[in-house]
């Protein structure tokens, strides 16, 4: 018999946790988790977009991380239970992430100013999923002000949203996307 994709069991608004336990669909861990799975599908969607083989690459290296993420923020152990095995968090790939970073921004101008979001459809879908991913890390955060959450979790994303931001800029240097800077309108 093969697994069906619906279960039924959410129909109240409801869902269950790793580890047991059920909370409203609402509920900070649960915008938290789906916030992360949400930034998976969009970089998904970019690695589609995004011109540059080896950001493509890391970027498919990313998603299995952010599925790591999610399953550590959608597990929640009553207190006296033993919670399910988890793989571990990729807290080593923090580095690497700084590392990407570094080697995006060598052949990149120097940025001067702030820079409107857009170029070509690589960068403009490199700078949503930056979006997305800054709005994850504050639902991360804000769960985090009610129970325990890893550190890394925030950490990692943190990282990823700078080097979403720059691998849009490197995606538009190397496309020829002239990137448009902001500046305040003067009166």
């Amino acid at each position: 018999m093969t697994m069906r994709i619906y279960t039924r069991s959410g129909d109240t608004g409801d869902t269950g946790l790793f580890g047991g336990g059920r909370v409203p669909k609402y509920h900070p861990r649960v915008e938290a988790y789906g916030a992360v799975d949400e930034l998976n599908a969009m970089i998904g969607w970019t690695l589609v977009q995004v011109a540059d083989a080896t950001v493509r690459e890391r970027m498919g290296l990313v998603q299995p991380d952010l599925f790591v993420l999610g399953a550590h923020l959608a597990t929640d152990v009553p207190e006296g239970r033993t919670g399910p095995k988890l793989p571990p968090l990729p807290d080593s790939r923090i580095a690497v992430l700084e590392r990407w970073i570094d080697e995006a921004e060598e052949p990149l101008p120097e940025l001067k100013a702030f820079i409107m979001p857009g170029g070509s459809a690589g960068g403009a879908a490199l700078h949503v999923a930056r979006t997305v991913c800054r709005r994850a890390e504050r639902r991360v955060v804000e769960l985090g002000a009610e129970t325990e959450v890893a550190p890394s979790i925030v950490i990692y994303l943190n990282r990823l949203s700078d080097l979403l931001f720059t691998w849009a800029r490197l995606e538009n240097h190397r496309t020829g996307a002239r990137e448009q800077e902001w500046h305040a309108a003067s009166e």
